[in-house]
């Protein structure tokens, strides 16, 4: 398990979308944002239904992350950051976990999801193992 430095906490704290990519049974990659946030040392995220990404990681639980991140290098290039880990799926928790990150993508007092009784979902908890992209977080270049 690799240790998230504070400046990658940030980052997935703030409202950058996130980029998860899953693998597909044929090995091809898929791609879909989703808002993320943290609990303890996992990257978590919330599903309503059983799409593909979560059919993804429940048959091959290696996932990426990357979210675009403020900041800037000494060239101009933009921050992002890049997450590289195993994910798990657990039963129920997606509306409560979703109107938490509605507080910070959305905004103050949001209700989300915005039906009255939304189906329990799943919860994904990613695990980092290793972290890259550019920024305080990333490694040095060798």
């Amino acid at each position: 398990m690799a240790v998230l430095p504070e400046s990658a906490r940030e980052v997935l704290e703030s409202d950058g979308l996130a980029h998860l990519v899953t693998l597909n049974p044929d090995g091809s990659p898929q791609v879909t944002c989703v808002w993320v946030g943290l609990e303890g040392d996992d990257i978590v995220c919330a599903h309503l239904g059983r799409h593909q990404k979560v059919k993804n990681i429940e048959r091959d639980p290696r996932v990426t992350l990357s979210v675009e991140a403020p900041g800037e290098n000494a060239i101009g290039m933009k921050h992002y950051l890049v997450v590289h880990g195993q994910a798990r799926i657990t039963e129920g928790g997606a509306p409560e976990l979703l109107q938490k990150l509605a507080e910070t993508y959305v905004g103050p007092g949001v209700k989300f999801p915005p039906t009255p009784d939304p189906p329990p979902g799943v919860v994904t908890r990613i695990t980092p193992e290793r972290i890259g992209g550019m920024g305080p977080w990333a490694p040095a270049p060798a």
